[in-house]
């Protein structure tokens, strides 16, 4: 059976021993410290002896009758002090044959030092408050030993069945019942698990909030460093957990045991975590299943700049995410980088809406094309976007362009960025790809050379329609002589039955072409 928060005792404090039915009995009444009554009491102590507080660890509940401190107020003052010293939780004075009431000098110094001092009323049998409050401290220790041994266990199972860091996440905050945040040293966001409204709340000023706020337990922050081999590169966050702080602090604990061992085991840095969390962020906002401004605080705590910015959404064709990262930092250029799918890699840039968004873009790819070389690198890009919820239409535009000339690059001109602008009928006809009529009009179109499936010729029709029927560069580009390539021309005139020197009957099976490339990809 799964163990989960919702199944263990609450901690025991001051207050809650003070409301448990054997201690209601002896009509308890906090005479002093009772702004501190939610002190967590670690363990029941009978004592009647003056020094007790030598024989403390803190936390402790002490109880007593006071029968070795009666008549000697000094005493009376220096027992509350040392229990003090010793970082007790709370006192516990029944009243009776030595105290018939409260001690002024001991109320009063249990005040001055912010100790809880309860008394008793009535006789009161201490055997059977120990005997509860030590039973349900060991119920609780068994349940938080157990909960470590079940966390520990669902989490190994997860990483030895290669889950994503998510999954590992996810399966924390189901634990914690609050948002969990993975973090590089820097505070920059890598990951984050729990109800997305209460994630989003914790992300939404997340670098002010992790610096003031994030190393308070007190509050709820509960925090576990990443790293080893004497090397720190990041901490998970337990924000505004609910439970007492051991226990949180116990499943902290566990959860970075198990992401130490899922990068040791996957043999990535940290920075893939980076990768993943900008994928995840990218993603998300070209599939537009999420709203853009509920992707804000994401964006945000990934580390990227969204006040007073202009966005420059780019879609790279077979880029190496990792090259396209080094170019960025080399050029100064904040922005996001992830893999998409088919080879291409979506870029998000950043940038001050003082700059000039377009030359930066122009910059930023004809330093790709220099390094990958201009045959094997499509920049496409959307127009320059001011509001953060125009970004996802961007991006998805600026995937649109670089579908559009995936297999002409090698035949088109293109200029560093190609832009919506530069693919014409091509664009148009990727668009309506998935239209039936298109389709069917493709088919028809081309149908003499897709029944003998001649790619040769289909690939000498594609080159020449693309370099607007220039015979000589069409030749040049397959390696053939020319009366060879008249020899195919004709060849693929008689199978579809055109006349391609008609400006009609070519243009009509260009279309057909595009359509039919665009329904292969």
């Amino acid at each position: 059976m799964t163990i989960t928060l919702d199944s263990l005792e609450p901690a025991l404090s001051v207050r809650q021993v003070l409301t448990l039915e054997r201690v209601l009995a002896g009509e308890p009444e906090v005479v002093a410290g009772a702004s501190h009554l939610d002190r967590p009491v670690r363990w029941v102590h009978v004592a009647e002896a003056a020094d007790v507080g030598v024989m403390l660890t803190g936390g402790e509940m002490v109880l007593t009758t006071g029968v070795l401190l009666a008549g000697d107020e000094d005493k009376q003052a220096e027992y509350v002090r040392s229990l003090h010293r010793a970082e007790a939780a709370a006192v516990v004075l029944g009243l009776g044959r030595a105290f018939p009431a409260a001690p002024d000098v001991m109320r009063r110094a249990a005040e001055r030092c912010g100790l809880p001092m309860v008394v008793l009323h009535r006789p009161f049998p201490f055997a059977e408050l120990t005997e509860e409050v030590q039973s349900r401290l060991v119920r609780r220790k068994f349940a938080a030993v157990s909960l470590s041994e079940a966390v520990r266990t669902e989490l190994t199972a997860l990483i030895t069945a290669g889950a994503p860091l998510q999954r590992l996440l996810d399966e924390v905050a189901r634990h914690s019942a609050c948002p969990v945040v993975v973090t590089n040293l820097a505070h920059r966001v890598l990951g984050t698990a729990g109800e997305r409204p209460a994630v989003d709340d914790v992300l939404r000023d997340w670098e002010r909030i992790a610096r003031q706020a994030g190393g308070t337990e007190g509050d709820g922050w509960i925090r576990a460093e990443l790293g080893g081999r004497g090397e720190r590169w990041g901490r998970i966050v337990l924000c505004g957990y609910r439970g007492d702080t051991a226990t949180g602090r116990l499943l902290a604990d566990r959860a970075a045991e198990a992401l130490v061992l899922h990068r040791m085991l996957g043999g990535g840095a940290a920075c893939s975590w980076e990768e993943q969390s900008a994928q995840s962020l990218l993603t998300d906002l070209v599939s537009g299943v999420v709203p853009a401004r509920q992707l804000l605080p994401r964006a945000r705590a990934a580390g990227l700049p969204v006040n007073r910015r202009t966005f420059v959404p780019l879609v790279v064709r077979d880029g190496d995410p990792a090259r396209l990262e080094r170019l960025l930092r080399l050029l100064g250029l904040p922005g996001l980088v992830a893999e998409l799918a088919d080879g291409a890699t979506a870029v998000l840039l950043s940038l001050p809406r003082d700059q000039d968004a377009g030359a930066l873009a122009a910059h930023f790819a004809t330093r790709l094309r220099t390094e990958t070389g201009p045959d094997h690198t499509v920049v496409a890009a959307a127009e320059p976007r001011a509001a953060w919820d125009d970004v996802p239409t961007g991006l998805r535009e600026a995937q649109h362009v670089a579908d559009a000339v995936a297999d002409s690059s090698a035949v088109l001109d293109l200029p560093p960025v190609v832009r919506l602008k530069d693919v014409h009928l091509r664009g148009l006809v990727r668009l309506l790809r998935d239209d039936p009529h298109v389709q069917s009009f493709a088919e028809r179109e081309l149908d003499g050379l897709l029944r003998d499936t001649d790619e040769d010729l289909l690939s000498v029709l594609r080159t020449y329609l693309a370099t607007g029927r220039n015979k000589s560069r069409t030749a040049q580009l397959h390696h053939v002589s020319r009366p060879a390539l008249y020899r195919r021309l004709e060849s693929i005139q008689v199978r579809l039955g055109v006349d391609l020197d008609d400006f009609e009957q070519a243009a009509s099976v260009h279309i057909a072409l595009l359509a039919h490339d665009a329904q292969q990809q």
